[in-house]
């Protein structure tokens, strides 16, 4: 039998904690709230566990959830995760519909939720959608990912780290015993062919005649990778680019950190050929546009496959972030120019503290004659003019 009775527990008013023995406490909080706790000590670790407001739960109910939170404690059993059990463990899909809610939050681009549930749907759900996260073993993993692990390398790493992230949850939620073994599944699939990690590069000396090339017609889509080449831009930077951000007087393009990498604020000098290029899209630009490079809606940005595209239709196997590397290979085998403005031009995030703190400043009047040497060499204050207008189709 316990200390308390019914009539104890509706008359305590004190705030404190009445042991009615074995475990279970009744806490009076200053309040006047009162709510019931058992607590347990195994391994000489203590714990406790809320057993609901002593409004809802009567005392002979409260003692029955501490008997059964008691006898789980003794067999080993995780409290947490067979309440979980009973109110129903959710599945695969479910949890990763939680998941992706969770993040979605968080992501700076609107896509990754749209690719987490592609890459979820495709290659997962087929498998394990269905079955509650609690029996998700790692074979199960395993079988799923060996059957695009060298067919789709990139794809199956992001599957893999999409699968444990969403385990990770459930195991932190009390819907697992024991986390995703994922380390142990990668041991336990073949090598993956090795890549050099580095995005296919024009080499430098190639780039005036492509810009040439590139000149000969016109679209949106040409003068953006134009733009990009000659700024050393990521693709997204400039496909994103507002007319906000664009100081013609100043000759500057300032992006604002929500937009970065690195979530910094980066300003990039521009040259005669980029501000060229900026005053064509200005005579194109329809009303009050936002979009420096519109696609071909005015007010959507060009895809992110647009400048590949254009890439490929003209038979070139280099990528538009390459270009990027050729600036940087230029910087470094024909100029003066230090390495420190090369990598401030680029965005680059400094590891070093030490090198960080002596470039903390932006270093804009060198980066500027930098990128006015660069704009120089590629011929962009030069372009070869056709008076063609936008092509529609080539967007």
């Amino acid at each position: 039998m316990g200390k308390l009775s019914a009539t104890s527990v509706k008359a305590a008013t004190r705030p404190g904690r009445m042991g009615d023995g074995e475990g279970l406490y009744l806490v009076v909080h200053p309040t006047g709230s009162k709510n019931w706790i058992c607590r347990v000590q195994k391994y000489g670790m203590r714990r406790d566990f809320g057993l609901g407001s002593a409004a809802k739960v009567s005392l002979a109910t409260a003692r029955d959830k501490a008997r059964e939170i008691r006898s789980w404690v003794e067999m080993g059993l995780d409290p947490i995760f067979e309440r979980r059990k009973a109110q129903g463990i959710p599945t695969f899909r479910e949890a990763a519909a939680k998941v992706i809610a969770a993040h979605s939050k968080t992501w700076r681009n609107a896509k990754h939720a749209g690719q987490w549930s592609s890459t979820l749907e495709a290659y997962v759900f087929p498998h394990i959608g269905d079955r509650q996260v609690s029996e998700i073993t790692g074979p199960m993993i395993r079988n799923l990912l060996s059957e695009i692990w060298l067919s789709k390398p990139e794809t199956a790493r992001r599957v893999r780290q999409r699968i444990g992230a969403v385990l990770d949850w459930a195991y932190a939620s009390g819907y697992r015993e024991t986390e995703a073994p994922m380390r142990a599944i990668t041991k336990g699939l073949p090598r993956q062919p090795k890549k050099d990690g580095h995005f296919a590069a024009m080499p430098y000396d190639k780039v005036p005649t492509f810009l040439r090339r590139l000149r000969e017609r016109e679209s949106f889509s040409r003068l953006a990778l134009q733009f990009a080449i000659l700024t050393a831009g990521r693709s997204g930077e400039v496909r994103e680019a507002t007319w906000d951000e664009i100081d013609l007087e100043a000759k500057l393009w300032t992006i604002p950190k929500d937009r970065m990498k690195a979530q910094r604020e980066h300003v990039v000098p521009l040259g005669e050929g980029a501000l060229k290029i900026l005053r064509r899209c200005e005579e194109l630009r329809l009303g009050a546009a936002t979009l420096v490079f519109p696609g071909a809606r005015p007010k959507s940005p060009l895809s992110d496959m647009t400048l590949t595209k254009l890439l490929r239709e003209m038979r070139e196997p280099y990528t538009a972030h390459g270009f990027r590397s050729s600036f940087r290979d230029w910087v470094s085998e024909e100029t003066q120019h230090p390495g420190d403005v090369a990598e401030a031009a680029l965005a680059h995030v400094v590891k070093s503290k030490t090198e960080a703190a002596y470039r903390r400043g932006n270093l804009l009047e060198k980066r500027r004659a930098m990128m006015g040497d660069w704009d120089a060499f590629c011929g962009g204050s030069n372009p070869k003019a056709d008076g063609k207008g936008v092509s529609e189709s080539s967007q």
